[in-house]
């Protein structure tokens, strides 16, 4: 099990659902010695001038966003932004992963170069992974490397790809390919504006939650499993405890291991599954969290079948992710050879060496351990898990 980094705010006894005072501001700090910085977690931050102190001045910033979410808190982001920038630009990309490509990350390098942006201007990444991805992307490429700053909107992104400095696009032959390593400034976490999360969007992220309990910490496990209901209602209490401890795991990785060179790589526990099944049918038309949430029990029961954990394990985790909104059944990307294709897409993954598939499997509840696996026994697991 992990020990995470010390949250600026501690547990209060007697809340609901294990959380905080929802008027605190909770802040998990990432530790990369200068490029070290906060996850601030809270209700009403994106709006909040005060949310921003101690960021770079520059004479301008640039909020990327998509057509989606900048209607709803770009002109808030605007406004409290205003008594630090000169001057505020604004992108908007079109919304949805099928546009996490080259074509649309062009746009946001048209928009710094035809405002005239230096190098210590700030994008500010407005929207979920996808918008996060790309910003992230650009930041790193734009002039070496610029500033820019995580406002992420979806729970997946509060809880996972805002968080650690893994920036990309896609690729039709492989997810996040292309891309870099480049750490935000600051990470803000609105609760709030996980209320216009459709419901389908929220299940999405609640499979990134999920995963942090089997690969570090069968506590939380255990409490997700107390309190999904709480959860899937939206109450805020139980999403603050979600969200702060879910950074907190990732914190602990990070710290340890910012490049994935070796443990960080245990985060993509029911990624290698969920990635092939996004490429095959598509990128869209299933969500990242939904190839992660099937990924995970295909996952779960390859560990079984390595001998790593019991049947009942895999029973317990297959039905908090039913809980959550979430598939457990892959997805039938070829007819004539589903666990061929499967194979095919999976050995284009960036745990993969020489052609061999690594796997994120489960070695006892509350440990990840990466590693190959024999192709007739994946086969046989492919076949077991995906819905006819």
């Amino acid at each position: 099990m992990l020990t995470a980094p010390h949250s600026s705010v501690p547990s209060a006894p007697g809340i609901a659902a294990g959380g905080v005072p929802l008027a605190e501001v909770q802040a998990v700090h990432i530790d990369l010695g200068e490029r070290s910085y906060r996850i601030a977690i809270g209700g009403g931050l994106l709006a909040d001038a005060a949310t921003y102190d101690g960021l770079p001045r520059a004479s301008a910033a640039l909020i990327v966003s998509n057509t989606t979410v900048a209607p709803l808190y770009a002109a808030a982001l605007r406004t409290a932004l205003a008594g630090r920038y000169a001057q505020i630009h604004e992108v908007q990309l079109p919304d949805g992963e099928a546009y996490k490509n080259w074509q649309t990350l062009q746009l946001i390098f048209d928009a710094l170069l035809e405002h005239g942006c230096d190098r210590k201007t700030v994008l500010f990444a407005l929207g979920g992974g996808v918008v996060g991805d790309m910003a992230g992307f650009a930041a790193a490429s734009y002039m070496r490397g610029v500033p820019f700053v995580q406002v992420p909107t979806t729970l997946l992104a509060q809880v996972d790809s805002s968080v650690g400095g893994k920036t990309a696009i896609n690729h039709p032959l492989g997810k996040n390919m292309i891309g870099a390593f480049y750490q935000p400034q600051r990470v803000v976490c609105d609760l709030d504006v996980l209320g216009t999360l459709p419901a389908r969007e929220f299940s999405a992220g609640l499979a990134e939650v999920i995963k942090y309990g089997p690969i570090a910490d069968m506590a939380f496990f255990d409490w997700l499993e107390q309190h999904i209901d709480a959860l899937m209602a939206r109450d805020r209490a139980a999403l603050a405890h979600a969200v702060r401890r879910s950074c907190e795991i990732k914190a602990a990785v990070v710290g340890q291991d910012e490049r994935e060179s070796g443990l960080r790589a245990i985060l993509n526990f029911g990624h290698t599954f969920g990635h092939a099944i996004e490429a095959g049918m598509g990128y869209g038309a299933w969500l990242h969290g939904e190839g992660v949430g099937a990924g995970m029990v295909m996952a779960a029961r390859l560990s079984q079948q390595l001998g790593l954990v019991d049947a009942a394990f895999v029973q317990r985790l297959t039905g908090l992710v039913a809980r959550a909104g979430l598939p457990v059944r892959g997805a039938v990307i070829d007819a004539a050879d589903n666990a061929g294709r499967y194979l095919q897409l999976m050995r284009v993954d960036k745990k993969a060496e020489g052609g061999e598939i690594r796997f994120v499997v489960i070695d006892g509840p509350g440990q990840a351990a990466v590693r190959p696996a024999p192709d007739a026994l994946v086969r046989a697991v492919i076949d077991a898990c995906c819905a006819p």
